[in-house]
């Protein structure tokens, strides 16, 4: 085949940019911009979040966070800003509280898009903003209220606009790499310049771009950097400085560190090393943080043992091409001089090398640094969009029959076709687990509150995000039968149409059905997500105190305030006040609290009881509201024994009055 008949056949079945931006809109507002109203808010980190962006929303004070009137140093600010400005323009509520994750998970998808075209061609860009928008691990750990998602957008752009630069020679495109960067670091702290530093350096040094630094404007730039993020760490510094005489890493009442050294060095290296205090986190099993990112980018996930073996067959021919700046040589224009446009042709060769080690080597570092480091499932999010514009490249490629540098071919469609007759096996063996357990569900009944059904295996101390996966029961089955009939005719029937496009070599049908079975499939997720409310939400609890209440009650929180958070959150508005909390955070023996360093300070607001607070002010003055999750309700129902008026119930929790109503 000559050049002009290989290269017509590469084109055919390319979608044209309409379609494309089409369907992957769609995508997008069914999998992410209908998720935002369901559930409510959740417990935990979900609603303390929230609770930060509401107060700054209310107070206007944009410098120091505070959950439940407490001090909050924890974390960066850029995302609680963003919250509470969406909370003045559209309420405050669930849609708002999530709708900086699914514009930042948009971003991507458009970077991704952007970045992937400019590199390795149009199919590789729709494939990659299609990777984003349906990998699992990017749709799961956007339900709740945490930065990862903003935090792989600014660093992405970052990114972008770095190698951008260098191939367009304007500063401008710098300018937006420090700005972003500098927003990264108002995201999710030092992390952000350190995971872009370790991308960006090997490539400079492998390149010899490093001779060019000056055009990255590395005086005026880090101006910019400082200029946006150093203020809000001055003032942050200045409002919350020492307390009384702080000694080690345990605050006492009244001698708790500043924010300065509980940001930099309990929340960085103190976290980084395991020694952060309190601790209340976990660390993965090695086996299952490695392993568990064949889940977290699933379906694309199927051609990463592809991706693997391009990237060993291609080592020695693209260092090469890094060294000698990607064809600078007289030998390489001659090897290509029967091209019409040869110096188009290096120029997007060049783009295309670097594209490639600068995103492995970002995508690498993140891997390598959380594996070393505490870590939690979505923490190696960064690198998600990263490897899946790899992923992108290598699939498209394939399906193109183009090697590294638009040769021979680098790797047989038979790996895209084994990846997903292995999804389709996959999804048969799934669609026949979900069939059985409908079966087996016909004759039970519909519960809506599915928390009364699952089990506590306490997986990990709940101090993972998956956890509660794993309370799932048989019983539980019964209240998930819509999204089971979903999610099986879409396993069963997607697998295996994409396959049969893959072996009549239909491959962007074959790739786009793949998508879409994803998409499908996290609708249907959704809707379980949306069932398991009254076990992750206590909003059902927070309706009864405020229609029944009035705002002179109180409401207590038996154990810590993480444990009703969205109670917190949802009755703000109605009692004006925060929520009492029956533990002692700060003292000698004091309990794990995310609130431990803020509970510290002098200026703590009293809402911290003991036991016998509790009795003494049970019943007496205005109403008062008890609530306690499963593990605390025997303490309660043994501390208030005879005063204790059952108000509801829901999952694992319940609430309680000290009065009649």
């Amino acid at each position: 085949m000559n050049r002009d008949s290989d290269t017509q056949s590469r084109t055919q079945g390319r979608p044209s940019t309409f379609a494309a931006w089409v369907l992957l809109a769609l995508i997008f507002l069914s999998v992410q911009f209908g998720s935002l109203f369901t559930p409510p808010l959740l417990d935990d980190v979900d609603a303390s979040h929230a609770q930060a962006a509401q107060r700054m929303a209310e107070t206007g004070d944009l410098v120091t966070l505070y959950v439940n009137g407490v001090r909050y140093l924890e974390k960066a600010p850029l995302p609680y800003w963003l919250a509470a400005g969406f909370f003045k323009i559209f309420g405050q509520n669930v849609f708002a509280a999530h709708l900086a994750n699914s514009l930042a998970v948009l971003g991507c998808a458009i970077l991704a898009w952007l970045w992937a075209r400019r590199a390795w061609g149009r199919r590789a860009g729709f494939y990659a903003a299609l990777g984003v928008l349906t990998s699992i691990g990017i749709f799961l750990f956007t339900r709740f209220s945490i930065p990862e998602a903003l935090l792989s957008f600014l660093l992405m752009f970052a990114l972008y606009s770095f190698i951008t630069g260098f191939e367009s020679y304007r500063p401008m495109r710098f300018y937006g790499m420090w700005a972003a960067l500098a927003l990264a670091t108002l995201t999710k702290g030092l992390i952000a310049p350190v995971f872009f530093v370790a991308a960006a350096v090997p490539v400079l040094m492998l390149s010899g771009l490093w001779r060019r630094w000056r055009s990255m404007k590395p005086f005026t730039g880090a101006l910019l950097f400082l200029l946006i993020a150093a203020p809000w760490h001055v003032l942050a510094g200045l409002a919350n400085p020492d307390q009384g005489n702080p000694v080690g890493n345990h605050p006492t009442p009244g001698n708790v560190h500043g924010f300065w050294y509980f940001y930099f060095l309990n929340e960085h290296v103190f976290r980084f090393l395991g020694t952060r205090f309190p601790h209340d986190y976990n660390r993965m099993p090695v086996i299952w943080y490695w392993l568990g990112h064949l889940v977290w980018l699933f379906p694309w996930s199927l051609f990463l043992p592809a991706l693997l073996v391009a990237a060993w067959r291609t080592r020695k021919n693209w260092m090469q091409h890094l060294r000698r700046d990607a064809g600078q040589t007289v030998d390489f224009y001659l090897d290509h001089a029967e091209r019409e446009d040869v110096a188009s042709y290096v120029a997007r060769l060049k783009f295309r090398v670097r594209s490639a080690w600068l995103l492995g080597c970002y995508s690498a570092f993140v891997l390598l640094f959380f594996s070393l480091s505490t870590n939690q499932e979505y923490y190696t999010f960064p690198a998600w969009p990263a490897l899946l514009i790899l992923t992108a490249a290598i699939v498209a490629a394939t399906e193109e029959r183009r090697g590294s540098d638009e040769g021979k071919p680098l790797l047989s469609t038979r790996w895209l076709t084994g990846g997903q007759a292995v999804f389709a096996m996959a999804g048969v063996a799934a669609a026949a687990a979900l069939s059985w357990g409908l079966w087996e569900s016909r004759n039970l009944p519909y519960v809506s509150d599915i928390g009364t059904l699952l089990a506590h295996r306490d997986v990990g101390n709940y101090t993972l995000a998956t956890s509660h996966f794993f309370d799932l029961t048989g019983p539980s089955f019964a209240a998930l039968r819509l999204p089971a009939i979903i999610a099986a005719i879409t396993l069963l029937v997607g697998p295996a149409v994409s396959w049969f496009l893959r072996l009549r070599r239909k491959h962007v049908a074959a790739t786009t059905v793949l998508a879409v079975t994803s998409a499908l499939f996290l609708v249907a997720a959704h809707i379980a997500f949306a069932r398991f409310d009254p076990m992750l939400s206590s909003k059902q609890l927070a309706d009864v105190i405020v229609q029944k209440a009035s705002p002179s009650d109180s409401f207590i929180i038996y154990g810590d305030q993480s444990d009703a958070s969205s109670v917190v959150f949802y009755t703000h508005n109605f009692l004006r006040k925060p929520a009492y909390v029956v533990m002692q955070p700060c003292s000698p023996n004091g309990q794990g609290s995310s609130l431990v360093w803020g509970s510290c300070w002098p200026d703590a607001p009293k809402i911290f009881l003991n036991d016998a607070q509790v009795q003494q002010m049970w019943g007496t003055g205005a109403r008062k509201w008890i609530f306690a999750q499963d593990a605390n309700q025997p303490k309660v129902e043994q501390l208030l024994q005879g005063k204790l008026y059952p108000v509801k119930s829901i999952a694992d929790k319940a609430l309680w009055t000290d009065r009649p109503l």
